[in-house]
C-alpha cells in the first residue's frame, strides 16, 4: 500500500511488510534504553514516548524517508548512572538544542569534527557503554537467579544470530512480569505540562554532558548520517540539516517532557537493514510510541524486575561499546578510544572529552 508523498519529498510513504519490520529494528535499542532511563530516574516515559512518537512522524514527513531519532546517548547513560539527575538532563537537553541550532546557522559542524577527531567521540561512547556496565552488575546482584534466567535469554538470542533483538526480548519478559504484579494498565493521556518531572537545572554536571554529548551527535548523529543519507537512501541531507532538526527538536521536545533526542546513523542503518525504504517506517513506529505512551504508568516500571533491566543494561552497553571499538584504523587512534573510555569511567566523561580533544589536536598537529 502506498500513499503520496508530501511536496518537496522525493520518496513514497509505504506502509508494507519491510516499513513495519524497519520501524521495529529502529525500536531495538531505543526502548530499552527509555525503559531503563524511565525506571532509574523521575523521567515520565510517557512524556518521553509522546516525544519520540511526534518527532519520529515530523521528520519522517520533513525527510520523506525513514530518519532516525535516537536518545542522546551520552546524557541518557549519565542519568542512567546517576551521574545526572532529570533538572540537569532538562538543562544539557535545552544547551544541546540551542548549540546545534547555532552550529547549523553558521555551519560549524564540520570545523567541530575536524578539531575533536572520531577517535575521541568513540572514546566517549565507550566511557558511557563502561558506565552502563557497571550500573547492569550493580543492579543484577540484587537477584542473580533472575539476572542468570536474563543472561540465558540473551545467550539463546546470540545462538540464534539476533543480538540486537536480545534487549527487546528481554525487555518484553521484564514487562510482562510487571504485568503480571500490576495487571494491565487503564489507558490515559499524559498531562501537558512543563519540565513535568523538575525544572532544568544548569549546573557544572550540565554543563560537562553537554560538552560531551555534543561530539558524540557531531560525528554520529550529523556527519555519519548525512553520509548515510546518501550511501543507502541517494539522499542529499547536509550536516548542517541534521543539527538544525536536532535543535529544533530538543528545544520544541524537553520542556513537554521528553528526553534529549538526536538522529543516528546506527538507527538509519538498521532500519534500512531491516527494509525501511521510506517515511512509511517513521508513521509506523511514531504511532506505536504514542499508543505506548498511553500506558507507560509509574507502578508498571516500578514493578519492573530490576535484575533484568540490570541485564538490559548490559546489552545496551556492549552494543555501544561493540561501535566504540569498530576498527579505528591507527593504534594512536585505538589508544585514544580506550584512554577516554577509560579516563570517562574513573573520572567523568565532559573532563575526559576535553583532555581527549585537547591531546589528540596536538597529536595532530605535530603530523
Amino acid at each position: 500500500m502506498a500513499v503520496t508523498s508530501l511536496p518537496g519529498t522525493r520518496a513514497e510513504i509505504e506502509l508494507s511488510t519491510g516499513e513495519l519490520i524497519g520501524a521495529l529494528g529502529d525500536s531495538i535499542t531505543v526502548l530499552p534504553l527509555l525503559v531503563a532511563l524511565a525506571a532509574t530516574t523521575s523521567v515520565s516515559l510517557a512524556h518521553v514516548l509522546v516525544g519520540f512518537g511526534v518527532f519520529q512522524i515530523v521528520w519522517g514527513l520533513v525527510y520523506g524517508m525513514p530518519l532516525s531519532l535516537e536518545p542522546m546517548k551520552a546524557l541518557a547513560g549519565l542519568a542512567i548512572v546517576g551521574a545526572l539527575s532529570y533538572p540537569e538532563l532538562a538543562a544539557a537537553g535545552l544547551l544541546c538544542g540551542l548549540v546545534l541550532l547555532v552550529g547549523a546557522r553558521f555551519g560549524l559542524v564540520g570545523r567541530i569534527q575536524r578539531v575533536v577527531g572520531a577517535p575521541v567521540v568513540r572514546g566517549i561512547q565507550l566511557a558511557v557503554a563502561l558506565l552502563l556496565l557497571e550500573a547492569a552488575l550493580s543492579l543484577s546482584v540484587a537477584d542473580p537467579s533472575l539476572a542468570l534466567a536474563g543472561v540465558a535469554l540473551v545467550a539463546g538470542c546470540v545462538l540464534a544470530g539476533r543480538f540486537r533483538a536480545s534487549a527487546l526480548v528481554v525487555l518484553g519478559v521484564g514487562s510482562l512480569a510487571a504485568v503480571a504484579v500490576t495487571g494491565l494498565p487503564t489507558p490515559r493521556l499524559p498531562a501537558l505540562t512543563l519540565f513535568p518531572a523538575g525544572t532544568p537545572s544548569f549546573s557544572r554536571g550540565a554543563l560537562e554532558g553537554t560538552v560531551a554529548q555534543l561530539g558524540m551527535t557531531v560525528g554520529n548523529a550529523a556527519i555519519a548520517t548525512s553520509l548515510l543519507c546518501a550511501d543507502l537512501y541517494d539522499r542529499k541531507v547536509s550536516p548542517d540539516d541534521l543539527s538544525r532538526s536536532m535543535g529544533v527538536t530538543c528545544l520544541a521536545a524537553v520542556p513537554f517532557g521528553a528526553i534529549p533526542m538526536c538522529h543516528g546513523s546506527g538507527g538509519l542503518a538498521g532500519k534500512h537493514a531491516f527494509g525501511a525504504r521510506t517515511a512509511g517506517a517513521n508513521l509506523v513506529l511514531g504511532v506505536g510510541y504514542l499508543a505506548l505512551a498511553l500506558v507507560a504508568v509509574g507502578a508498571l516500571l516500578a514493578a519492573f524486575p530490576m535484575a533484568l533491566l540490570g541485564v538490559l543494561l548490559a546489552v545496551v552497553g556492549v552494543e555501544l561499546a561493540r561501535a566504540a571499538l569498530a576498527p579505528i584504523g591507527t593504534r594512536a587512534g585505538f589508544a585514544a578510544v580506550v584512554g577516554v573510555g577509560l579516563l570517562g569511567l574513573v573520572v567523568n566523561v565532559g573532563v575526559a572529552f576535553l583532555l581527549g580533544a585537547l591531546a589528540w589536536w596536538l597529536l595532530e598537529r605535530r603530523r
